[in-house]
């Protein structure tokens, strides 16, 4: 991988920061469950996680739409968000990336790629993530790592951002990733929040014992 970056200090110039919020995928692991709209202490996650981008100062977001469509596109309404959706958001998390990307209006010098089943993630975890692509020695799309575990989100520079949509296959910031790792900065990092995602319900029950917080689960889309 092309670089290893550890915590530290530094000033550097604020970047023009854009961002991708993934709320497309069926919850299939989950049995159909709607991940954005989970209520995590009575607030859902895609909410959470939109106030999490607002506070770390991003300029610009995209919420990428697909099962659920509706009932998500209602919960953020109250955002000031542009709204992208993905018709084929069955085939899996590659194409909302590049619908998400597609959307936004740029330019930006950086972009976050954000799961939005990332129940803990708050804006202090994206500043220290900002805060590290800035301070990055090379390499285009920063991974946050934890215990060698790689978590989430991402950020890409303009060289990853046009590699990913520049691509003549469905190529997603997963197979970037693993496909060209010297493209790759890997983020060394304690913060335990990167790798804290909600896949299963085993999660659920987890991340509630370990925290003691309430979780509730929206009801399931009907059968289409």
């Amino acid at each position: 991988m092309g670089c290893l970056l550890k915590q530290g200090g530094g000033l550097y110039p604020r970047l023009r920061i854009g961002a991708v919020l993934l709320a497309a995928g069926d919850g299939r692991r989950m049995g159909g469950v709607a991940k954005p709209l989970i209520r995590l202490q009575g607030v859902p996650l895609i909410s959470r996680q939109l106030v999490a981008l607002s506070g770390a100062g991003v300029d610009e977001v995209v919420v990428v739409t697909g099962y659920a469509r509706r009932a998500v596109e209602d919960e953020v309404r109250s955002f000031v968000v542009t709204l992208a959706h993905n018709e084929a958001h069955a085939d899996g998390q590659q194409g909302s990336v590049r619908v998400g990307l597609s959307a936004l209006s740029g330019p930006f010098d950086a972009v976050i790629v954000m799961p939005v089943d990332l129940p803990l993630i708050g804006a202090s975890d994206l500043t220290e993530l900002i805060g590290a692509f800035k301070k990055r020695p090379s390499g285009h799309v920063l991974v946050p790592f934890v215990n060698g575990e790689r978590g989430n989100p991402v950020i890409l520079d303009d060289t990853a951002f046009a590699r990913i949509l520049g691509s003549d296959t469905n190529l997603g910031c997963r197979h970037l990733i693993e496909r060209e790792p010297e493209l790759v900065c890997p983020y060394a990092t304690a913060n335990s929040r990167f790798v804290t995602d909600l896949d299963t319900t085993d999660d659920v029950d987890r991340l509630v014992r370990r925290t003691g917080w309430r979780l509730e689960l929206p009801e399931l889309e009907p059968a289409r």
